[in-house]
């Protein structure tokens, strides 16, 4: 690291701003290929774009690229062991969860928050992370309500009253 910016002070400073946790999956040869991300970000309008960004040091995303087809899954407030399956380097990711795949081999977790249907537009190397742009082909939503990355751990939103609708 250059400067006085250290690692844990950046990470501890990064974990202040609350994100949602998306599961970033495709079927590759027939078996359920995914990981988890906090760092995903609506782009554009026009063009539909969204972006990820995942590690260099990931194992998973050089398999994950070669697919025609990605599924973002925005997980729900119901979903943290999901999404700590999803973010673990040992043990079967997709063990117990309920996903479905589209025609294009994106695999969408059932029950998410928001789900998109993406093909990957561009790959920008940044730091220790590639920055992914992902052009959208279908997208949709339900009521759930996403789960929260904030303070590193998991957090779940609380209503003052109104109930979350999405397209109002």
């Amino acid at each position: 690291m250059t400067g006085s910016l250290s690692q844990a002070q950046l990470r501890r400073v990064f974990a202040a701003f609350p994100t949602g946790v998306a599961a970033v999956a495709a079927v590759i040869d027939g078996e359920p290929t995914g990981l988890a991300a906090n760092s995903f970000v609506s782009v554009s309008l026009d063009p539909p774009l969204v972006s990820v960004c995942i590690a260099r040091s990931s194992t998973t995303w050089p398999v994950l690229r070669t697919a025609g087809r990605l599924g973002i899954s925005v997980l729900g407030d119901h979903q943290e062991v999901a999404s700590r399956q999803l973010s673990s380097r040992e043990g079967e990711r997709f063990a117990g969860l309920d996903w479905r795949a589209t025609p294009d081999g994106a695999l969408l977790v059932c029950e998410a928050s928001a789900w998109f249907d993406c093909s990957i537009e561009q790959e920008i190397p940044a730091g220790d992370h590639d920055i992914v742009l992902l052009r959208v082909h279908d997208l949709g939503a339900s009521e759930v309500m996403p789960l929260v990355f904030h303070g590193s751990t998991y957090r779940q939103l609380q209503s003052h009253g109104q109930r979350f609708k999405i397209g109002a």
